[in-house]
C-alpha cells in the first residue's frame, strides 16, 4: 500500500485541530500508518508508534511532518502504560490480533485514553478467519462491538479493495 493510500483509508477533518495531540499506534509495524497519521494531526502533535518488532520501529523517522514520533517496543496486547493519557489511538490492521475486543477496547478506554477520545480503526470487513487475520471483525460486528464499549459514534471515513481478494479495508472512526 503506498502512503496516499493510507491516508485515504484514515482521513477524517474530526481529526483536525489547531492544539498538538497526543496519540498512538498500536502495531504499527514499519510505520505506514504512523506517516499517514502525521498528515491528519496538526504540527508539534506527538504520535506513540508502539509495535514488538525493534527493527520494523527503526525504519520510522522521529519526526515527521512536523510530528514527533516516539518509538516504543511493545506487545500492545500486553498492559503496558504511557508518560499522559491519549488523545486518540490508531490501530491499522492490528485489532484483528486481539481475542477479546470487547475487553481490550475497555482495558485501553481506562488506561490509555482521556475520557473524550478518538479511535481510529483500519480492519479487513470480515468475520471469517484466516492465518494473517486470527480475530477478524467486520464493519458489521465493529458496529455492535462499538455499541458496548460506549462509544457514541462511528464513522467510516475509507474503504480499499484487498491485494488478496478476501475482503475489504475499511477505516472508521469511533468517539466518545
Amino acid at each position: 500500500m503506498e502512503l496516499s493510500e493510507a491516508i485515504n483509508l484514515i482521513y477524517t477533518t474530526a481529526i483536525r485541530q489547531t492544539e498538538p495531540q497526543i496519540w498512538a499506534d498500536l502495531g504499527c509495524g514499519t510505520g505506514l500508518f504512523t506517516k499517514a497519521l502525521t498528515h491528519l494531526l496538526p504540527p508539534q502533535s506527538t504520535i506513540y508508534a508502539i509495535d514488538k518488532d525493534a527493527m520494523a520501529l527503526d525504519t520510522i523517522p522521529d519526526n515527521y511532518q512536523n510530528v514527533l514520533v516516539k518509538k516504543m517496543v511493545k506487545d500492545f496486547t500486553q498492559s503496558f502504560s504511557l508518560p499522559s493519557l491519549l488523545d486518540g489511538i490508531l490501530m491499522a490492521n492490528s485489532l484483528h490480533y486481539v481475542a477479546d475486543h470487547l475487553s481490550f477496547l475497555q482495558t485501553i478506554q481506562s488506561s490509555l485514553l482521556q475520557p473524550s477520545h478518538k479511535l481510529l480503526l483500519v480492519e479487513y470487513d470480515t468475520d471469517k478467519a484466516n492465518p494473517w487475520v486470527p480475530y477478524p471483525v467486520s464493519f458489521q460486528s465493529l458496529q455492535k462491538l462499538a455499541t458496548k464499549a460506549g462509544y457514541t459514534t462511528l464513522e467510516k471515513v475509507g474503504t480499499k479493495a484487498s491485494l488478496y481478494g478476501r475482503a475489504n479495508l475499511y477505516g472508521v472512526l469511533l468517539t466518545k
